[in-house]
């Protein structure tokens, strides 16, 4: 098990980030691996699924710009709840949990990606605007089976070729799914008082994902079953990277990071025991004390703490004061009985 970094207190990034970040070493390698094979992935050519002629119908939108760029992205799905995470850490002082925030999104936002492009490049599903990728002069060429032969720039036409699920859309939910996750165990939007306000900011974030998965099928850059499938996707990474690093957001400790979550149900459960322990410490000291005066100096006692060690000390120096005394007592009867003419 790692060991704990949340204490109780401010924990700053100066003070105790390095220590956090080295605890969770692997964690960030693994995530840097994931980047890594994320980039080898984009570089395999996908499926070339069968499209045939009487297929075209559907795929004869028209080829549009993206309303929402591939650069916007990562800043909307990771750069903004990373700003929420900063501001978080700002209030609070703690590394903790800005460090799991961070650490948990990227995990969430490459999982995600990994899987996404992953199955774009299996399936190979062709996009809406396919024809115009394919037959950018409008001439449409086929072989003898009835098979596209595309006479389009090589990479317009790989790129057409990866419509499910949706990379913007799996992305977007993977980012803000987790941020609304991260949002509702802040504000403590189950604590069961009915504050509709606070379910407005969490599902915030959320209807900003759900604008991008919709704008994809407004651009005729996918069909609304790769959004479907994307928005499913990204969401579902979201929930178990969040879960990885933090409590449900209907936990009683929902706020706070695992780790820190553990430390305060330790304490909690130290200060219902510490109570019984003291009783049955007075209990013990009591009946040790009960047994020292019925046996007068021979009841030892066994505490371990220093006062009791005393009376340790103090009975065993009772103990063989009586035993010179009884010694004593027996050798004068002995001369006496010397002096008397009698035996023992």
């Amino acid at each position: 098990m790692r060991q704990n970094q949340c204490n109780n207190g401010p924990h700053l990034i100066r003070s105790h980030g390095a220590k956090v970040a080295q605890t969770y070493l692997y964690d960030w390698l693994i995530l840097m691996l994931l980047g890594l094979a994320l980039v080898v992935i984009h570089l395999i050519h996908p499926f070339y699924r069968y499209v045939g002629k009487d297929m075209m119908t559907d795929l004869k939108y028209p080829l549009k710009d993206n309303t929402v760029p591939f650069w916007a992205v990562p800043m909307i799905a990771v750069g903004l709840p990373i700003g929420v995470f900063i501001i978080v850490y700002l209030r609070k002082r703690d590394v903790c949990d800005l460090h799991h925030a961070v650490l948990g999104l990227l995990y969430s936002a490459l999982v995600t990606s990994v899987i996404t492009n992953t199955v774009k490049n299996a399936v190979g599903r062709p996009r809406p605007d396919f024809f115009w990728r394919c037959f950018p002069d409008g001439k449409d060429v086929y072989d003898q089976f009835g098979n596209v032969i595309c006479h389009g720039e090589n990479k317009v036409v790989d790129e057409g070729h990866r419509s499910f699920p949706s990379g913007h859309t799996s992305w977007s939910f993977a980012g803000l799914g987790f941020l609304s996750l991260y949002l509702a165990g802040k504000i403590e939007a189950f604590d069961r008082r009915g504050h509709v306000a606070k379910l407005c900011i969490v599902f915030l974030p959320l209807l900003v994902a759900s604008l991008i998965g919709i704008s994809r099928v407004d651009d005729y850059w996918h069909h609304w079953q790769d959004v479907f499938a994307g928005g499913l996707l990204g969401l579902a990474v979201a929930t178990f990277c969040y879960m990885q690093f933090f409590p449900p957001p209907y936990h009683p400790e929902g706020r706070i990071p695992h780790t820190c979550s553990q430390d305060s149900e330790g304490l909690r459960t130290n200060a219902r025991d510490s109570p019984n322990n003291e009783e049955r410490t007075r209990n013990g000291v009591e009946s040790q004390e009960n047994e020292g005066t019925g046996n007068g100096c021979i009841g030892l006692s066994t505490s371990r703490t220093s006062r009791y060690s005393r009376k340790v000390m103090l009975s065993a120096f009772c103990f063989e004061q009586v035993c010179e005394d009884r010694v004593l007592t027996l050798m004068i009867s002995v001369l006496h009985n010397d002096e008397t003419g009698h035996s023992i």
